[in-house]
């Protein structure tokens, strides 16, 4: 057991440290040029689009989802504990500075999801009477024969182990603990009812998860946001400091830390592009399997939509957790993770901030486990046939039921692994697709 988790460490500090940070911002970096700034050029149409589209009965069809439940689905993956542990996480371990850099991923990032969603979009099918897409289609779509197969089988693999089962016990456990912090319930329990609900919608297949997600995903980041407003409010000099800090920190962190905690630019830069990637998923290769299912007029415009879920994660949701730490000097605590979090809202809500932070844990969790599902459930189907998704469906339900009592770090270590390699197909068929991407996008805006 030693030797597997040194190896899974020794290859989690080569794609984390160099691989995918280069490769992340250098595919977002190159698309933002090639698109010539899209994410600014087409932020105010993506707004209105998805204010316009806004329902919360919205009535899917033959053609797919709405174009709102694809992106609330997407979303609902995109908006997990990766927005209160994760951003509490990057600070511990890479200063206030982190944030900057998850800010800079974020931005080019939205570039990258706007291929992603064009490429889904363009290559998606219709399968028994549904329709799907995603890296798979796209991965075969741009490469023929022997090499594309295997880049889509891996791919495949790596989103089953990292998403479905892997990612969805590091979800479930985080609803557990914090319920056992709030309200002293047992783990177990918790999650017994967590897989028994989750069992219910995975059932009703894409549809039943996008009338859920449609209604809820706007619930939870309204009570998210205006909770940590309030707390912002409370703290005004705190927040002004809390810019200066993230700022400094990024290109100076001892002038900010000290040198005792050994924080480095390269290690802010690490941790902020790390954690941004598991808020976010921009390039992971996860969401286009949600975009592919909108019913629109031309791909491009799932893009520009694609483009909102990476901006309401990380500019919104992930930044006020992470001016909410920093403004209420909850770093001082020397807690990690969500506990840093818990010392935060604690210090401004008193006991009523564990409390908080548990409902919110709840939906931000268990929307990510539903959201992991689907795109686990699409790759099995690419593997195996609709034969093996009863079996698949029984293990992801079985390991939310174990995730949400037992930790192990392993685990949770593999299942940051997959989430790197998981990458590395996907953006070497985006990387591949410019032309495409480029080609669509003109048409779009000749429209």
């Amino acid at each position: 057991m030693e030797i597997i988790s040194s190896i899974v460490e020794a290859v989690n500090k080569v794609l984390w440290d160099y691989a995918l940070l280069i490769l992340l911002l250098g595919t977002g970096i190159f698309y933002t040029f090639h698109l010539k700034f899209i994410q600014i050029r087409k932020f105010g149409a993506g707004m209105k689009k998805m204010f316009g589209g806004f329902s919360l009965h919205g009535k899917s069809g033959e053609n797919g989802l709405s174009s709102f439940q694809a992106l609330s689905t997407a979303i609902a993956a995109q908006v997990g504990t990766g927005n209160i542990a994760g951003a509490a996480t990057a600070i511990a371990s890479g200063g206030p500075g982190a944030i900057f850099w998850m800010w800079v991923s974020a931005f080019f990032g939205m570039a990258t999801i706007y291929a992603e969603a064009v490429m889904a979009q363009h290559t998606r099918k219709k399968v028994n009477g549904v329709i799907v897409g995603g890296p798979v289609n796209y991965i075969k779509y741009m490469f023929k024969g022997k090499f594309g197969n295997f880049l889509a089988g891996f791919f495949s693999v790596a989103i089953i182990l990292a998403l479905g089962f892997m990612g969805n016990m590091v979800q479930s456990n985080s609803i557990g603990s914090s319920f056992e912090n709030a309200f002293g319930v047992k783990p177990v329990i918790v999650g017994f009812f967590v897989a028994l609900v989750a069992a219910f919608i995975f059932l009703g297949g894409i549809n039943r998860i996008a009338r859920v997600t449609e209604k809820v995903v706007p619930l939870m980041a309204l009570i998210y946001i205006v909770g940590c407003l309030i707390i912002l409010f409370m703290n005004g000099q705190g927040v002004v400091k809390a810019f200066h800090d993230i700022f400094v920190a990024a290109f100076n962190p001892s002038a900010v830390l000290g040198g005792a905690l050994g924080v480095t630019v390269q290690k802010a830069m690490r941790f902020g592009v790390a954690r941004g990637l598991f808020s976010n998923e921009a390039g992971m290769g996860s969401t286009p399997h949600a975009h592919a299912t909108a019913d629109v007029k031309h791909p491009a415009d799932q893009g520009v939509i694609a483009m909102m879920g990476v901006f309401i994660d990380t500019f919104i949701i992930l930044t006020l957790t992470a001016l909410v730490i920093l403004s209420t000097g909850a770093l001082s605590s020397g807690e990690t993770g969500s506990s840093l979090a818990q010392v935060a809202f604690d210090s401004a809500y008193g006991s009523f901030g564990e409390v908080f932070i548990a409902i919110c844990m709840l939906f931000f969790a268990f929307t990510t486990i539903i959201g992991w599902y689907y795109f686990g459930e699409i790759n099995v189907r690419h593997l195996f046939g609709d034969k093996m998704v009863k079996v698949y469906t029984v293990l992801v339900v079985v390991f939310v039921l174990i995730g949400s009592a037992l930790k192990v770090d392993l685990v949770w270590n593999m299942s940051d692994m997959f989430n790197g390699l998981m990458v590395i197909p996907n953006l070497i068929a985006i990387l591949a697709s410019v032309k495409v991407v480029k080609k669509l996008s003109r048409e779009h805006e000749k429209m």
